[in-house]
Formats: structure tokens, C-alpha cells, sequence
């Protein structure tokens, strides 16, 4: 990335209405890709962003242009198990590898003893289950909701990736 360095570190509690926006901004084409202004970053509200910004089993990590917020991604850790959510790229930031250094941010977050990462996106989502796939991300299922049929994904960790915060992955990428 040629522009100016992206920095990354959870999100405040004081960001959230940046978050929010970000979040929404990011996932309107995935709502004209499926027809549906419905889908949860949609409709979730500042007062819930707040709630899940709160909770000890979430980490909500930002990507940071200066001052702007052009990134984030959700991590919800439950024993062994990480789920990623909302992976959110501005529109106009998007195509430039942000998407991808967010899911590796989330390593140094994660406790020691988790042994894989799930994320999930929508199954005609190609592009995302394109990025997924290429770090290591395995299909798994499909399970609909509603309308939607979200396409699960799995990646199993080695125990030096969390605690190197994807370090040796990342040279494997280079």
C-alpha cells in the first residue's frame, strides 16, 4: 500500500458512532448484492454497538488512515473458537489490502489456547470467500437465514500464530 501507514488498535467505546458509520458505508453493497437493506450492520443500532463494544468475550479492532477510520473487524472468542465478524473496508479504501492485514491483527488478540478462526460471509459474496480462501480459510457449510445462505468457513492455527501475531504467515505470503 503506497498510501500513508494503516494503523491498527481496538476500538473505543468513543468510536463507536465512527464504527457504525464505517460499518454501514462498507456493507451497503453487500446489501444491493443480496437485495436486502435488512442485514444486521445494517440495522444495528448505536446503543447495541455500544453493548457488543463492551463485552469481555469481543474484540473490535480498527484500521486507521491518520485520523480516519477505513477498517474494523469483530472477534468473538468462545474457548478455543474465534469468529470473525463484520470485516468492514470503506468503499473508497477497499482493493488495497486492508481487508486481508485486518485478519491477521486479530492474532495478537486471541488467547493462547484458540486453535481456529471461523468467519462467515454470504454465499454469493465471491470476492470475500475469495480473500478467505486464499489465507487458509476452508469451506466447511452453508446454513441459511431467512433469505441469505451464509457460506461458514474454518482456519486451523498452529500455536506460533497466535502468540506471533501471524508473523511467520505473513512471511510465507511476502
Amino acid at each position: 500500500m503506497n498510501d500513508a501507514q494503516i494503523t491498527t488498535r481496538l476500538v473505543s467505546d468513543a468510536e463507536a458512532g465512527e464504527l457504525l458509520t464505517l460499518r454501514r458505508a462498507a456493507f451497503v453493497t453487500e446489501a444491493q448484492l443480496y437485495g436486502d437493506p435488512n442485514i444486521p450492520p445494517l440495522t444495528q443500532t448505536l446503543h447495541e454497538l455500544r453493548d457488543d463494544l463492551a463485552r469481555e468475550d469481543v474484540v473490535t479492532i480498527g484500521a486507521w488512515l491518520g485520523h480516519r477510520l477505513v477498517g474494523s473487524v469483530r472477534v468473538e472468542i468462545e474457548e478455543s473458537r474465534a469468529t470473525l465478524g463484520r470485516l468492514a473496508v470503506a468503499p473508497d479504501m477497499q482493493g488495497r489490502g486492508i481487508g486481508t492485514q485486518m485478519l491477521f491483527e486479530v492474532l495478537p488478540y486471541l488467547p493462547e489456547q484458540t486453535t481456529e478462526i471461523w468467519v462467515f460471509t454470504g454465499k454469493d459474496s465471491k470476492q470475500n470467500l475469495a480473500m478467505y480462501t486464499k489465507h487458509g480459510y476452508e469451506e466447511q457449510y452453508d446454513k441459511a437465514a431467512g433469505d441469505l445462505t451464509y457460506t461458514y468457513l474454518r482456519r486451523i492455527l498452529g500455536a506460533a500464530e497466535v502468540r506471533d501475531g501471524g508473523a511467520a504467515q505473513e512471511q510465507q505470503d511476502a
